[in-house]
């Protein structure tokens, strides 16, 4: 990296659109999201083939084929959308490394684990929740086209239902500029060592 040029792999989120997929499971922790024997790795890359493994694949490693991830109807969906209490368990930031690498922007639910949404949101993933009843439109609907906007912190479906989020204006200065914390410190290097310098 260097000074006023700060290089990072996430992708800015400003606006996108997207078909979903439903797992309409609650509680779903982190071993679940990605199993224990995948955190051995030392790099993002590649998590994605360990999302929801033990339920993606039976033990002779076959897709299991009910399974909504395996469903030809899933191809390219980047929004999910889970029950409540996404994300509880342990504190591993391979969760939402995870289901980046797998092709996921967002993930709607009615509430999710504090740890999980903090490290989503470091990692270019919206953890978004919804109210009830829009969140059982999108449940009863899989496969309705949703576009999430962050300019305008809304939540459009195509069947004319929307719906505002709330989002703490830090995350989405980072989300919509595709940076995370450390390169938001580091783009300010020279304002933070004026500061440290002051009165020296």
């Amino acid at each position: 990296m260097t000074q006023g040029n700060i290089v990072n792999d996430m992708e800015k989120i400003i606006e996108f659109s997207s078909k979903t997929v439903v797992l309409s499971v609650n509680d779903i922790d982190t071993d679940q999201i990605i199993p224990a024997r995948f955190l051995t790795v030392t790099t993002k890359d590649g998590l994605g083939d360990g999302l929801f493994a033990d339920w993606r694949f039976d033990e002779d490693g076959n897709k299991v084929e009910q399974f909504p991830l395996n469903q030809d109807k899933s191809d390219g969906c980047t929004i999910l959308i889970s029950g409540s209490n996404f994300g509880c368990g342990s504190s591993r930031e391979h969760a939402p490394w995870a289901l980046v690498d797998y092709g996921f922007k967002a993930i709607l639910s009615t509430s999710f684990a504090d740890i999980f949404r903090n490290n989503a949101l470091k990692n270019g993933l919206l953890p978004l929740t919804v109210s009830e009843e829009f969140h059982a439109m999108l449940t009863e609907n899989e496969g309705i086209e949703v576009t999430v906007s962050l300019e305008k912190m809304m939540i459009h479906a195509s069947n004319g239902m929307k719906e505002a989020f709330d989002l703490e204006p830090f995350s989405r200065y980072c989300l919509m500029n595709g940076i995370d914390q450390l390169g938001f410190i580091m783009n300010h290097e020279e304002q933070i060592n004026a500061f440290e310098n002051k009165g020296q």
